[in-house]
């Protein structure tokens, strides 16, 4: 099992920048998804970037270019930049991993940009 504590979010003004941290109870190396993904009032869950099992780095269309996904693994911590935040972007971020073949959550944290 793994548990995952997210920290960051809160308000920014539109073309702000914010970064959340997700911190992992164990040695990130060994979780073999990680990353975050959003959710927003009345829409589905959406892939924001993960670290994928291929080794790759994904990014949501929507944030391609925008936001950066980087690792501290002497910290077990995933990192997720946000620059050029818009209101669209606002939404509660969850941290995700999948270790052995279950799939992780964390609590989810607000941000929240004004236009």
């Amino acid at each position: 099992q793994v548990q995952l504590v997210e920290s960051g979010g809160g308000l920014v003004q539109f073309g702000g920048s914010m970064s959340l941290s997700c911190a992992a109870s164990r040695t990130i190396g060994t979780i073999t998804v990680m990353g975050w993904y959003r959710q927003a009032p009345g829409k589905q869950r959406e892939l924001v970037a993960i670290f994928s099992n291929d080794g790759n780095t994904n990014y949501g269309d929507s944030v391609k270019g925008r936001f950066t996904l980087s690792r501290d693994s002497a910290k077990n911590t995933v990192l997720l930049q946000m620059n050029g935040l818009k209101p669209e972007d606002s939404a509660v971020y969850y941290c995700h991993a999948v270790l052995l073949g279950e799939n992780y959550w964390g609590q989810g944290t607000q941000v929240t940009v004004s236009s």
